[in-house]
């Protein structure tokens, strides 16, 4: 994303930006599960159509986190998508309540960015955008994101295991935050935070979690789902019960025994 994206856009968001709501958009970056598409990185444990279905399982059971979540807090869901024209598929993974958002084009900084900018324009009050690889985010985390963003404006952070961050969240836009950072890196949460102390931008960090994004992090939801304590994780945090992965799994792995992720 180039300085003069970044300046149009956050120029776009001081002439659009709806009249002022209450509610926090919650969105889940993601792309609609296509085969061959989605969740490369989980090949070989899962076939392409495995991996489809999978990520098609976490995209619900986030969704039905972030619907949870509305049963106390005034927030809005939302699935900021790629591709455009798979509105139609991506749409039966999500409550009736939710909203559909496209990502811009660019590197994820810029889609983040664009996407931060587009939600605050429609008048939330805030943004927090959340990775799709999720499943068993608790819902505790999120409360503490929307929580940290209406008491001021801070950067909002959830750390990452593999280095980056699950969550981020801004009631402001906020270009520099998302600039020249390399992602897919253990070094973008470390470097966001040199990006927020660089414009002197509070930063509140919610309790670490994790992606599954390969087959470590893979075996390492399986074992979540079996019961295992996180290692990582603070004492008290509630998992979501993850319905629709943890259904999946069980499936394939009582259908092949032999290639379970143990």
């Amino acid at each position: 994303m180039t300085k003069k994206e970044a300046s149009h856009r956050q120029a776009r968001f001081r002439k659009l930006r709806g009249p002022p709501v209450r509610s926090i958009a919650v969105g889940i970056v993601c792309k609609t599960p296509i085969a061959g598409q989605s969740k490369t990185r989980l090949s070989p444990a899962l076939a392409p159509e495995e991996s489809a279905a999978l990520s098609a399982c976490f995209i619900r059971d986030l969704a039905a986190t972030i619907e949870a979540l509305t049963a106390t807090e005034d927030v809005t869901g939302y699935a900021v998508y790629t591709p455009v024209g798979s509105e139609a598929p991506l749409r039966s993974l999500l409550p009736p309540s939710f909203r559909l958002l496209a990502q811009c084009s660019g590197d994820l900084g810029a889609r983040l960015f664009g996407a931060t900018v587009d939600l605050l324009s429609a008048g939330h009050s805030g943004a927090v955008l959340v990775s799709s690889d999720n499943p068993t985010l608790p819902l505790s985390i999120l409360h503490d994101a929307v929580h940290a963003l209406r008491r001021s404006d801070n950067l909002v952070l959830g750390p990452a295991l593999d280095g980056g961050y699950t969550l981020v969240g801004l009631s402001q836009p906020c270009a520099r935050v998302f600039a020249d950072i390399p992602w897919s890196t253990p070094q973008v949460y470390r470097l966001t935070l040199e990006r927020a102390r660089e414009i002197g931008l509070p930063v509140v960090n919610v309790p670490q979690w994790y992606d599954v994004d390969d087959e470590y992090t893979l075996q390492l939801l399986q074992a979540e789902l079996a019961g295992q304590r996180l290692e990582f994780a603070e004492p008290g945090l509630t998992p979501a019960e993850a319905r629709h992965t943890r259904q999946f799994l069980a499936n394939r792995n009582a259908r092949a025994p032999a290639r379970t992720f143990s």
